[in-house]
């Protein structure tokens, strides 16, 4: 039986994929950057340096990468003020605009979000990270059709690297729409090119949890939750909720001495504390 999306659990969701969405949306693409393929010029053939990087460019270059590090840290009026000045010193650069919607999105400015994300794919109509990046924004206005489209656009960009971010990002779409059974074949797929990735694996596990596959989900967290630099309040309750399920009451109760301990005072050890299992 299909569950309808629960809002508090598509927000925990949220908040483990919040880290995964920036990654690479700046960056690429932008002359001059760590990583960027050294092009050839003219008859000569000579490969560009920094030196024959335009000073518009350079600016522009450095104002997207203090934009990315204040986006990064939360500081969202301060990255709008530096991608802003990025934008004016070269108003070409698809990542900027990308970035720009992220921080509007953030920012609840809708209108000039949206407008950001189609400004990039104007400039770059085979930018697969405002692709991304948009189909999320779309998804968190329950534009599901419309998110799912940029998805499999994304994906479908020749020698795309981010596959498994995409299809994981696709797969938390697909459950805040209902689609737990789609969602499972999708974030399974991400889980199979990037099983190290906890933030995959965590929402692969919430998943399965709420189909009531509560072994395979079980599996999943004890691996996650074996790493202590990843394990966290919502690691240790999502292992909590699946051994409550499971009726292993001793493991529960292991789990919530450790949610307690680590998360006094996180909403999760609250709903430990009063036995919100099913909430």
């Amino acid at each position: 039986m299909t569950l309808p999306p629960n809002p508090r659990r598509a927000g925990a969701l949220c908040a483990l994929l919040a880290a995964a969405v920036l990654a690479g949306c700046a960056a690429r693409g932008v002359p001059g950057t760590p990583g960027a393929l050294p092009a050839l010029r003219g008859e000569t053939r000579d490969r560009v340096t920094a030196s024959d990087e335009p000073e518009a460019t350079r600016r522009a270059r450095v104002r997207l990468e203090l934009a990315t590090a204040y986006f990064s840290r939360g500081q969202m009026t301060t990255a709008l003020d530096e991608v802003k000045q990025s934008i004016a010193a070269d108003p070409t650069i698809a990542a900027a605009f990308n970035l720009r919607g992220l921080i509007y999105a953030n920012l609840g400015d809708h209108a000039l979000a949206e407008d950001s994300f189609q400004r990039a794919l104007a400039i770059d109509r085979a930018d697969a990270d405002t692709m991304q990046n948009y189909g999320w924004y779309l998804c968190q206005q329950r534009r599901y059709d419309e998110a799912e489209r940029l998805f499999r656009q994304a994906m479908d960009v020749p020698r795309y690297a981010d596959t498994a971010r995409t299809l994981m990002t696709k797969g938390i779409c697909q459950a805040r729409a209902g689609q737990l059974a789609t969602a499972e074949a999708t974030l399974g797929r991400a889980y199979e090119l990037d099983a190290g990735n906890p933030v995959i694996a965590v929402n692969l596990s919430e998943v399965l949890y709420r189909r009531g596959q509560y072994e395979r989900a079980r599996f999943i967290m004890r691996r996650v939750n074996a790493q202590t630099d990843v394990s966290n309040a919502q690691t240790l309750w999502l292992a909590a909720r699946i051994e409550q399920k499971l009726g292993n009451g001793p493991q529960v109760q292991l789990l919530g001495e450790q949610l307690r301990g680590r998360f006094p005072n996180a909403p999760e050890a609250v709903a430990y504390e009063r036995r919100q299992f099913d909430e």
